[in-house]
């Protein structure tokens, strides 16, 4: 892949919003390459700024025009693709006002998926597993128009407590509608 066509086709997913890829994502857009070449030309793309590499087989189209709010998110939903992941925990807490710390540089999430703390440029993801069924999991969240669905303020506190974090810093009063 050379430079001018690699800008041309990212800068077409771009526009659609797309700027976080998986290796697997870039081997379709570039399905021209091998393998080997694929990753030498990634490689390439690095070294000239085009591509950042954000975590392990995760980048970010660096020339990205699409404003990126909610990028963390969208690492972190290219990480787990495939598996239920949502916003809980303490990040949900905070969004919620029961947490009056805000963890800026971090998004807790729980997902069906492998469990992990990823620390980005952009800040760190700590994933924690659960083993709830899919069908106990879709009340529990809420779309709210973001790259990854939110918990609800309960099942958010629920998670909190279920996995043994530290409960100190919540707000009771705001979980029990009292705030």
């Amino acid at each position: 892949m050379n430079q001018m066509t690699a800008r041309q086709r990212l800068d077409d997913w771009d526009k659609i919003g797309r700027n976080i890829f998986t290796l697997s994502d870039l081997a379709k857009i570039f399905h021209e390459d091998k393998p080997k070449t694929l990753q030498e030309g990634i490689n390439r793309l690095r070294k000239h700024g085009i591509l950042e590499g954000v975590t392990r087989g995760i980048y970010c189209y660096a020339h990205s025009r699409t404003p990126d709010t909610y990028r963390l998110e969208k690492i972190a939903r290219a990480m787990r693709r495939g598996e239920y992941s949502y916003v809980s925990l303490e990040s949900a807490l905070s969004e919620y006002g029961a947490i009056s710390q805000i963890p800026v540089d971090r998004l807790t999430i729980m997902t069906t998926g492998r469990k992990g703390t990823h620390r980005t440029p952009y800040g760190t993801i700590e994933f924690t597993h659960t083993s709830r069924r899919i069908i106990e999991l879709l009340p529990r969240m809420l779309d709210i128009g973001r790259p990854l669905k939110m918990a609800t303020l309960d099942a958010a506190w629920a998670d909190l407590k279920r996995v043994g974090r530290n409960t100190y810093l919540v707000d009771v009063e705001v979980i029990h509608g009292q705030g």
